[in-house]
């Protein structure tokens, strides 16, 4: 980070340098290309995965526990065979994938672990033996407000996240004397991601989204980033996106693909669609305890299914029945 003579006074660091550049020209000089026509942008989950996303890429999942988990682009990305991503979330069945799948080095952490089941065997032994080569801490808030600050083209945000805390120590925060009150406030950096993944309830084949119940910080992260992968359960005409433009959390000119995926954030749920699937889950919980029972997980709900139409085929029509609202 670069000092300049004259700035206002720096009171405190946190030790972690930053896992993803601030530049926000950058950003900005990627906008300006972007396409903002209303075409066509549906796709398969491997077209998406393949068009938009590269080894050692950074990238954002949003979601918020098991709601509305991207679980149809995690799996094709998982097939496609890249790897050494840097990533962000919040999420828990995605990531725990990606960890045991051995595709992370870095990651901007607040919390990963399998929410009312403890904490994730799979990111434990991925950290414990070294694949994970960094992590950086941040609170939720201060990472939506990091969202926030790219979205709004300004490479910082001031608040009062963090201070005194063992997380502002262990983040990339600084801490700086403010010009009002003398008072210290965290600077937290914009972050902006090289690909975000989204599931929502609803979009157009444009990209224009709408989002049930708790929205996470779909807004923020979808406003910073380079490229929007987006996956729906249901595609429905403009026409009715138009009857309630309020509702469209994300407009179609920031979206890049559109992939119809029903159940895709199966075995997690979908508010006011469908409940989260227990048995399944509880059954995951028990296979990530030990390396060889998440190998066998991954080879039968993932590895031997060729995309999301082979797993709903394997769920069964009468499980997902049972789940849907």
């Amino acid at each position: 980070m670069k000092e300049h003579k004259n700035c206002i006074p720096i009171v405190a660091r946190g030790e972690a340098s930053l896992i993803q550049d601030v530049d926000m020209e950058g950003f900005r000089a990627h906008n300006r290309k972007k396409s903002k026509a209303l075409i066509d942008k549906t796709m398969t989950d491997e077209e998406a995965i393949e068009k938009f996303v590269n080894s050692g890429d950074y990238i954002g999942f949003e979601l918020y526990g098991t709601v509305r988990c991207p679980l149809t682009l995690t799996r094709a990305l998982v097939r496609s065979g890249k790897k050494d991503f840097r990533i962000v979330g919040q999420g828990v069945h995605e990531l725990d994938l990606l960890f045991a799948a051995d595709m992370v080095r870095e990651i901007d952490f607040t919390y990963i672990g399998l929410e009312v089941y403890g904490i994730s065997g799979n990111m434990r032994r991925r950290v414990e033996d070294g694949s994970v080569k960094k992590i950086v801490e941040w609170s939720n808030a201060a990472l939506t407000w990091r969202f926030k600050a790219a979205s709004m083209g300004i490479p910082f945000i001031p608040t009062s996240s963090m201070l005194g805390t063992d997380t502002f120590n262990k983040s990339s925060s600084i801490a700086v004397e403010c010009p009002y009150t003398g008072r210290p406030v965290a600077l937290l950096p914009a972050l902006v991601v090289d690909t975000a993944i989204i599931h929502v309830h609803r979009a157009d084949i444009h990209g224009n989204c709408q989002i049930d119940g708790i929205s996470g910080f779909a807004f923020e992260m979808s406003r910073a980033c380079k490229n929007l992968i987006i996956s729906a359960e249901e595609i429905i005409d403009t026409d009715e996106i138009r009857k309630q433009p309020d509702r469209t959390i994300i407009p179609y000119y920031l979206v890049d693909a559109v992939v119809h995926a029903p159940y895709a954030s199966w075995p997690g749920e979908m508010s006011g669609m469908y409940e989260r699937d227990e048995d399944h889950y509880k059954m995951y919980v028990d296979k990530q305890k030990t390396q060889e029972g998440m190998d066998e997980y991954m080879k039968e709900w993932l590895y031997d299914l060729p995309d999301h139409k082979a797993l709903l085929e394997k769920i069964g029509s009468k499980r997902l029945q049972d789940l849907t609202l």
